[in-house]
């Protein structure tokens, strides 16, 4: 039994050095791991930040352009009938939204279906706007029209898009 003691006696210490060893490497590999994991995101969020931003001053411009008032001024020709008029500011809307319609990779999906919504709602505001005037009236009276049926409405929804932008920016960063 005393050889088995004397065995005991080396094996036991061995033991427990290798476990402790085991342990502490362990621990050592799983913080280093971590630590890298959370460069990495940091390194990310710092590409990515200022594309963020970007994206977001690039959909805010959108809604600025998109607005009734900034359509009617960009797009007004006196030449155009009412019709012609109303066309040009469909495409215009439709051209617009799709030059943006990859920013929406940076942007949460409620942000987008706020840009979207709105979009909609303009280009409805001007199909209600066109049918109330005959198609060959000039543009000015559909542009009149238009710009007295958004100042009717409590807000526009292109500025409750950019308020709600504005207020996932502030959250956000």
């Amino acid at each position: 039994m005393d050889p088995f003691i004397e065995l005991l006696k080396i094996i036991l210490p061995a033991a427990i050095v290798f476990l402790t060893s085991f342990y502490l490497i362990k621990n050592f590999l799983e913080n280093e791991h971590k630590n890298r994991s959370l460069n990495l995101k940091i390194a990310s969020r710092e590409l990515s930040t200022p594309i963020r931003l970007q994206a977001y001053e690039r959909v805010v411009l959108f809604l600025e352009r998109i607005s009734p008032n900034s359509l009617v001024m960009r797009m007004n020709k006196p030449m155009f009938t009412s019709r012609q008029f109303h066309s040009e500011l469909i495409a215009a809307v439709r051209s617009e939204f799709e030059h943006n319609l990859s920013q929406q990779i940076y942007m949460s999906a409620e942000a987008w279906e706020m840009v979207k919504n709105a979009k909609e709602e303009i280009v409805k505001l001007i199909n209600l706007s066109a049918i109330k005037i005959p198609d060959s009236a000039p543009s000015s009276e559909l542009a009149q029209l238009l710009i007295e049926a958004s100042a009717k409405l409590k807000a526009l929804p292109t500025s409750m898009a950019i308020a709600y932008i504005k207020k996932e920016i502030g959250q956000s960063f």
